[in-house]
């Protein structure tokens, strides 16, 4: 490892006149406490605590359409259940409203509603994000699609709440 030479008695009286009539800055700085990130233990006894049993990754892109409403199809599902969502034929047995709630809050909800309609046997749910800034509206399809028991989902005719909501159709292990 090699040390750096030290500065001759020249280069030292460069530097102070270099600086002279500065003055010593003042540490005034507050440091911010650090805290421990929460182990994957602490987040898995959480999600087991409100009785969740899947994570949604924010960094998971699935490849939908940007032309038109909001749809999904698993691939091994037929394109005709999409059309069945986008006609209203299956109406939905449960709603879920996320307005006013923040992404961290949404995504458990929405967690806990799937498990839910796994446990009850509903096959056909309404998921309410609402209009606003559109960050709902924009990860909540990501996190659907993500969901092993979700077959497909589609903007919700208007009847449902157009626009400001997804019905979204279950696979449920009966």
């Amino acid at each position: 490892m090699k040390k750096t030479p030290s500065p001759t008695d020249e280069e030292t009286q460069l530097f102070r006149d270099a600086i002279k009539g500065t003055r010593k800055i003042k540490q005034d700085t507050i440091r911010a406490e650090l805290r421990p990130v929460k182990q994957k233990r602490e987040m898995r006894e959480s999600r087991e605590s409100l009785g969740v049993d899947h994570y949604f990754s924010d960094e998971y892109q699935p490849h939908l359409e940007d032309d038109g409403p909001t749809r999904y199809v698993r691939d091994d599902v037929s394109k005709f259940e999409l059309k069945k969502l986008k006609r209203g034929s299956y109406p939905p047995e449960i709603y879920l409203d996320l307005h006013g709630m923040n992404q961290h809050q949404a995504k458990q909800e929405l967690a806990a509603l799937l498990t839910l309609c796994q446990k009850e046997n509903i096959h056909v749910a309404s998921v309410m994000h609402g209009i606003g800034k559109h960050i709902l509206k924009q990860r909540i399809p990501s996190w659907l699609a993500q969901h092993p028991n979700v077959r497909a989902f589609h903007q919700a005719p208007r009847e449902w709440g157009g626009d400001s909501a997804i019905l979204v159709l279950l696979d449920i292990e009966e």
